[in-house]
C-alpha cells in the first residue's frame, strides 16, 4: 500500500484501522487528520491535529504525499454533537467535503465506514440512515477508482464516550454469542477490531487492483470473512 490517509482515527473502529496499519508496517506512511491526536503512535505515522473541522478539507489537500486511499471512519452521536443538525455536519456535510477534497486531490480509492440497516423502507426516513446513505451515494458519483463501503450492525468495544444504552446492547449481543455460538453475535454486530481489519483488508484489495467492484459494498457476513476468517497478520 502506499500512503493512506485515515479520517476519524480517534474513534472507536478508526483508532482499531490505525492500530492495524501500523502494526501491519504497510503503508510506509500513514496520516492522520483529527481534533485531537490518535493515541497509536510509530514512525510511519504523518499526524495532523486540527481542532477546527472546517479546515479538514484544506488540511486534506495539503498532505505530502497525497496519498492513495483515504478511509473514513468518522462519525458521532446526536448526544455528543448537541442535537441532530450538528451530529449532521459531522457524519454528513464533512464526510462528503472530505470525498470531495479527496477526489479532487487525486486519491485514487475511498474507503467509508457506514451502517447497516439504513436503506429498508422504514429505516431509510430516519435522519441516521439519511446522513449515511447521503455520504455512501456522494462516493458513488465521484467516481473514484475504487469506492469501499463497509457496512457493521452494532460496532462491539469499549468506547471512549459511552453511549446512551451502548453498554446494554454490547452486553445483549456479546451474551447471544456465547449462548448461540459466535454465528449469533456476527448476524447482529462486529467487534471493532473486526470491523477495522475487514475495512483495511479491503483498502489493500482496492489498492492490489483484486477489488470485486468498482464500487463495492461489504456487509456484516463479507465483515466477518475478511476482518477475521480470512485475516492475516
Amino acid at each position: 500500500m502506499s500512503a493512506t490517509a485515515i479520517i476519524g482515527s480517534t474513534g472507536l473502529v478508526g483508532s482499531h484501522v490505525l492500530s492495524t496499519l501500523l502494526a501491519s508496517g504497510a503503508p510506509p506512511t500513514v496520516q492522520t487528520i483529527s481534533r485531537r491526536a490518535p493515541k497509536s503512535t510509530g514512525p510511519a505515522l504523518q499526524g495532523t491535529v486540527e481542532p477546527d473541522t472546517t479546515l479538514w478539507a484544506a488540511k486534506l489537500k495539503a498532505l505530502v504525499p497525497t496519498p492513495t486511499t483515504l478511509i473514513s471512519a468518522l462519525g458521532t452521536t446526536r448526544a455528543a454533537a448537541g442535537g441532530i443538525a450538528n451530529q449532521w455536519k459531522i457524519d454528513h456535510d464533512l464526510n462528503v467535503e472530505l470525498a470531495q477534497a479527496a477526489k479532487a486531490q487525486g486519491v485514487r480509492n475511498f474507503v467509508f465506514v457506514s451502517s447497516a440497516g439504513t436503506r429498508g423502507l422504514v429505516a431509510s426516513r430516519l435522519p441516521y440512515s439519511q446522513m449515511k446513505n447521503g455520504v455512501e451515494d456522494a462516493i458513488k458519483g465521484l467516481d473514484f477508482d475504487h469506492a469501499v463501503i463497509v457496512r457493521p450492525g452494532l460496532i462491539i468495544g469499549e468506547r471512549e464516550v459511552a453511549h446512551q444504552g451502548g453498554w446494554l446492547m454490547n452486553a445483549t449481543v456479546r451474551g447471544l454469542g456465547r449462548i448461540a455460538g459466535q454465528w449469533a453475535q456476527d448476524k447482529l454486530g462486529q467487534d471493532a477490531e473486526v470491523i477495522a481489519r475487514a475495512t483495511v483488508a479491503a483498502a489493500r484489495l482496492a489498492e492490489e487492483g483484486k477489488a470485486p467492484a468498482k464500487y463495492w459494498i461489504l456487509e456484516g457476513a463479507d465483515i466477518v470473512r475478511l476482518g477475521r476468517t480470512e485475516w492475516k497478520e
